[in-house]
């Protein structure tokens, strides 16, 4: 077996950024909110952390996902 038979791929695709990246968003507003003792703040970081989570996983499969059809691996 070659390495690259068994890579896992470690996440590079678009589909892992983007839910990366909304998440990453939704952390750095949940601590702002929190930091101003605004509730409904933290909880509408909270739901933006799941929607992050699902848009992830509806990106894999609709196949930007890594080894999915849509995916493209940049050359190193």
């Amino acid at each position: 077996m070659t390495p690259e038979s068994i890579d896992p791929g470690h996440g590079h695709s678009p589909a892992a950024w983007t839910a990366v990246i909304i998440m990453l968003v939704a952390f750095c507003i949940g601590t702002t909110m929190l930091f101003l003792d605004q509730p409904y703040g933290v909880v509408a970081a909270a739901v933006l952390l799941i929607i992050g989570l699902i848009v992830g996983w509806i990106l894999k499969k609709v196949g930007f996902g890594v080894n999915g059809p849509r995916y493209q691996p940049k050359g190193h």
